[in-house]
């Protein structure tokens, strides 16, 4: 049986430009990730390296000797257990506070009907595109006028809702079927009880979408604990290694200590990250899908 050689002609050119295409997208694709990785593998390597070796070869990704005495100083040397103590109480009832009353909102803005909802809803959406450093001197003030300016209040009830949490929860429950709910009024449930029992159980992926994004934005918050606390006891992690990179340990770079103490400050939102990683990833897709 004869061959058709003018079509098999033709697919050896497009299957090979198919595999330089392919070969093309992954070489960037690599060299993307190498650019990415390579400055947290040169932050790991230094807080394994002694002070002279750090100082002399800082880009180099393999200690030379391996050492410890940068986590024995950041643990020993400096304040890190307080600052972690501090980040991990701010950052629970925030993240938390975040959750619950974001859900609220969102909620109230999505099924009740009341006057004034559009013009609430626009200002939210108008808040998320305030710079926050414009923001900076009037929570000074607010903090200040209140009484709560160098306390653990003025460094969670400010932050303790976000226009941005608002606006993703209105959005998922947008999304939601009006009649699921009416199926529960019908069996006696109030507004709620709704809330509660039947539609925040299916906003599952939008709310550890809302978990894994409060949980980050607050332990890594530093601009809000600049304005609201200056009592080095109620230091957070952020403006501790933030005190440590001004120089307030004294002369020399000190790259192992410093660098030691942002490994130890990356790794809990690294683990968060990595558990629910499923899960972010699926609900910016629902989220997506339904947009």
């Amino acid at each position: 049986m004869p061959v058709n050689t003018d079509r098999t002609a033709n697919r050896r050119p497009a299957d090979g430009r198919s595999l330089v295409s392919a070969f093309v997208g992954y070489a960037v694709l690599i060299f993307s990730a190498l650019v990415f990785l390579y400055p947290f593998v040169i932050q790991i390597a230094n807080s394994f390296k002694t002070e002279p070796d750090a100082t002399a070869n800082p880009l180099s990704p393999i200690p030379h000797p391996v050492s410890l005495a940068g986590y024995d100083r950041v643990f020993f040397g400096t304040d890190l257990p307080l600052w972690l103590g501090n980040s991990l109480l701010v950052t629970i009832i925030v993240t938390i506070g975040r959750v619950f009353f974001d859900s609220l909102a969102g909620y109230a803005l999505a099924r009740l009907r009341f006057r004034g909802r559009r013009a609430m809803f626009g200002t939210i959406v108008a808040i998320i595109a305030v710079p926050g450093v414009v923001l900076f001197i009037p929570k000074f003030l607010v903090l200040n006028q209140l009484g709560m300016y160098d306390s653990y209040s003025a460094l969670i009830l400010p932050v303790i809702v976000d226009a941005a949490g608002v606006f993703i929860m209105k959005q998922f429950f947008d999304s939601i079927p009006v009649s699921v709910e009416e199926a529960a009024r019908i069996d006696g449930a109030g507004v709620f009880r709704t809330f509660w029992s039947v539609v925040l159980p299916m906003g599952r992926p939008a709310l550890i979408t809302l978990t894994i994004m409060s949980f980050q934005g607050t332990w890594n918050e530093f601009p809000h604990s600049l304005v609201a606390v200056q009592s080095p006891s109620l230091f957070t992690l952020p403006r501790g290694l933030a005190d440590l990179v001004s120089g307030s340990l004294g002369v020399g770079t000190q790259y192992p200590l410093k660098l030691g103490a942002a490994v130890l400050a990356t790794i809990p939102v690294a683990i968060i990250f990595v558990v629910f990683q499923r899960y972010f990833i699926r609900g910016a897709n629902e989220g997506a899908e339904k947009g």
